[in-house]
Formats: C-alpha cells, sequence, structure tokens
C-alpha cells in the first residue's frame, strides 16, 4: 500500500492519502514545511536541522546555548532556509512568535547529561517542566503539531527487558538526585498526553536510547566521546562502576530520520515511540572496543560511583529498547552498527579535537 501527502498550506495540515498501487507525492511548487527545533544548537538538534534542510525545509532554530554550541550551526548560517535566535523557551513573547510562524514544532531543549542532573538537580527540573509547559501552551493557541523528545531514562530501574512503550515506569526516591531528570522527562510526557487527550493538540513523543555521533561532547558525562577523547590522548579511559552496565548506542542520523518520518505520520499522534538500537554492550567491553579502535595500550581504570558522582548514586543496569512499535508504524530498523559508528566518531573527534 502507497502513501500520498497533500499539504494544506493555509491550515498547515497534512491529510493522507492511501493508494493501492504507486507511491505519489504531491509536491507544490516553491512550498516547505516549516519547522521550529528548540535546542536546535545540541548535539541532535544540529543534526536534525541539517537532515530537515536537506529534506527542503525551512527551519529556525531557538536555543540559549548552555548545552547546545553555536559551532554546531555555524555551517548553516549561509542557507536562507535557516535561521535562529539565541534566547531560551522562557522568553514566552519570542517563544510564541515562532511557534506562530511554523508548521511543526520540535521540542528538544532540554537539561542533559548524568554530570548537570547531578549538579544541578533545581536547574534539571525547572528547563524540562517550565520549558516544556511554555512550549506546549504556545503550541495549543494555533494547534501546531508538537513532537516531545523523552529519554530512556523514563524507564528507570526496570529490569522488564527490552523496554516497552506501555511499562511501568520505575524511578528511584526523590532522595536520589540523579532520578529527577527522569522524573522531570516524565512529567513532560505526562503534559503533553493530556493537552492532546483534552485539548486535541497534536503531540508525539520520542524516548532516545544513547544517541552518539559527531559533535558529541563528553563534557556532561556523554560516556562514548569520553572514551575516545581519553583514548586517543593515551590517557586511562576510565569506566564508572564496575562496567558491566549496559546500553546500545544509535548513530544520530538514524535518530533524525525517525523524527521527520513521525511528524509526518498522523497515527503516530497521541503515542510514545522508543527510538533506539538493540545491539547491546556493557561499557567495560566499550572501553575496550574504543582502545582496540583507536590502536593504543592505554590503562582501563574503573572508578566507583561515590567517586565520580555522588554518595548513593544508582544507575540503571541495563538499557534496551523493544523498537517494535515504531518499526510497526515506519519500518524503522536501525542499519548503523557499533563497529561503523566507532569509526566515524573516532576519525570526527581526532580531527576537530
Amino acid at each position: 500500500m502507497a502513501k500520498c501527502f497533500l499539504f494544506t498550506v493555509d491550515s498547515y495540515v497534512l491529510e493522507e492519502i492511501w493508494r493501492k498501487e504507486s507511491f505519489v507525492f504531491l509536491e507544490l511548487e516553491g512550498f516547505c514545511m516549516h519547522y521550529f527545533i528548540t535546542g536546535g544548537a545540541g548535539f541532535i538538534g544540529s543534526h536534525l536541522c541539517e537532515y530537515l534542510l536537506e529534506q527542503g525545509h525551512r527551519v529556525s532554530v531557538l536555543d540559549n546555548l548552555s548545552t547546545g554550541s553555536m559551532d554546531n550551526i555555524l555551517h548553516l548560517k549561509g542557507n536562507s532556509l535557516f535561521s535562529y535566535e539565541i534566547d531560551s523557551v522562557t522568553n514566552v513573547p519570542l517563544l510564541g512568535k515562532m511557534v506562530s510562524e511554523c508548521d511543526i514544532v520540535i521540542h528538544l531543549a532540554a537539561a542533559v547529561g548524568v554530570n548537570l542532573v547531578v549538579e544541578s538537580p533545581v536547574q534539571t527540573i525547572h528547563t524540562n517542566v517550565d520549558g516544556t509547559e511554555f512550549v506546549l501552551k504556545e503550541a495549543n493557541k494555533k494547534k501546531k503539531k508538537v513532537l516531545i523528545a523523552s529519554t530512556s531514562e523514563v524507564y528507570g530501574k526496570s529490569n522488564k527487558i527490552p523496554f516497552q512503550e506501555e511499562d511501568d515506569l520505575i524511578l528511584g526516591p526523590p532522595t536520589k538526585g540523579r532520578w529527577s531528570y527522569a522524573c522531570s522527562k516524565a512529567l513532560d510526557e505526562f503534559l503533553a498526553l493530556a493537552y492532546w487527550r483534552e485539548k486535541k493538540l497534536p503531540v508525539v513523543i520520542c524516548r532516545f536510547f544513547n544517541t552518539v555521533g559527531p559533535r558529541q561532547t563528553g563534557r556532561y558525562g556523554m560516556v562514548l566521546p569520553r572514551f575516545i577523547k581519553q583514548a586517543l590522548s593515551n590517557s586511562p579511559i576510565t569506566v564508572y562502576g564496575d562496567g558491566t552496565q549496559s546500553r546500545c548506542f544509535i548513530y544520530v542520523g538514524e535518530v533524525c530520520k525517525a523524527i521527520y518520518s513521525l511528524t509526518l505520520e498522523d497515527k503516530a499522534v497521541g503515542e510514545i515511540y522508543n527510538i533506539g538500537s538493540q545491539e547491546e554492550i556493557t561499557i567495560a567491553d566499550l572501553a575496550h572496543r574504543v582502545r582496540d579502535k583507536v590502536g593504543i595500550s592505554t590503562e582501563i581504570k574503573y572508578i566507583p560511583y561515590h567517586d565520580a558522582y555522588t554518595q548513593g548514586f544508582e544507575d540503571m543496569q541495563r538499557r534496551v529498547p523493544c523498537i517494535k512499535k515504531i518499526h510497526q508504524l515506519l519500518g524503522f530498523s536501525p542499519e548503523m552498527k557499533l563497529e561503523q559508528i566507532l569509526d566515524r566518531m573516532v576519525d570526527f573527534i581526532a580531527r576537530f579535537s
């Protein structure tokens, strides 16, 4: 069964028309969608800007550069379809203006990284919860579709592997500040779905699982760029905990494709989707893979969690997504293997660090 999209410019509505035989795409001459990305100067956001521009769409960005960087989007400034504002989503008049001018909102702005979450829980909670509330309020005024970026962290301490979107969320106690991020993102999800059910604001929620790629920084605790930078400098590779905790890494380009496809799919509205790989690896094995890839014999050093973060820090032992739901909707399945991801990241960090 093939699909045709009809764009209605004045109402910014995407109407799906299903055909039996061939794929037809009705393209109105000179017409493109206008995407508004909060947090668009961040790691995922900057790659998403590139991807959407490559598809011929207009992109506007709002970012306060708290964890993003102008370096991530400088190369886009000459594109007539790209624009940006350096400010926060808490600037409601500016936010409202940018929402009113777009067709689709992609809300990526958030406090990210374990280090930031542990060190600044107040900032984490306010940034995530308040920011999402402002975005949803402004989008609701014009009923603009919103894609909300959430996280695999919301699954918490669950040991039901792989994680499915309808699973219970098992979070740690509020006395452990590390869970403030997961809790704030779960609240974002509840709020977004409440706007859909009560006010009919079209929302889509994505839970990202360990997205990696060029331009990702290890500054906020992201493990893979940190390992690679340590290996390239022939410094000890520092593994937090005993290294038996496992993760699944997905390339940022594949995440961008999934995000884009979800924004165009009406059946995705009001739903939650895992976006991740199912190629699982322990962090200890990842350290060895990075060391072998770089071709050095540096020490792999294990640091207790209480020294790396705070006393009583709790981690998720395994983080493996079930991607059956997004596969059934879009046919999505990550193609890039960890070996290829390592090649790209080692090459990028070696050239630009």
